[in-house]
């Protein structure tokens, strides 16, 4: 898969309505048939601060993400909210979904 990790620092007059923005963007990547998921977080310490958690089947898939109109769309509309260009780690992993943190096991609740 391919699994990526992007910071987004949000012009802080727009920071509070981050979510609502990238909602129609969010949707669509989400109903992509190639994306596994597509997640956002906001920062404990930087409340201006998003960090987007995506991954999508593979390097297709990916392409296609990319190359689709919701992508072009937020291309051109999200930027006027943003304090700088999104940071972004992205990689190929061997694996189609999260693993178990086996370094902290949870014991099992009754």
């Amino acid at each position: 898969m391919i699994f990526i990790a992007a910071k987004f620092r949000v012009l802080p007059e727009y920071a509070e309505r981050w979510p609502e923005i990238a909602a129609d963007f969010t949707r669509a990547t989400r109903a992509e048939p190639g994306c596994l998921w597509f997640e956002w977080a906001r920062s404990v310490e930087e409340p201006t601060e998003y960090v987007l958690v995506e991954a999508f089947r593979d390097g297709d898939a990916g392409a296609a993400h990319v190359g689709s109109e919701h992508f072009r769309q937020a291309q051109r509309s999200l930027p006027e909210y943003l304090a700088e260009t999104p940071r972004i780690v992205n990689t190929t992993v061997p694996q189609d979904d999260w693993s178990i943190l086996g370094e902290m096991t949870v014991p099992e609740r009754r």
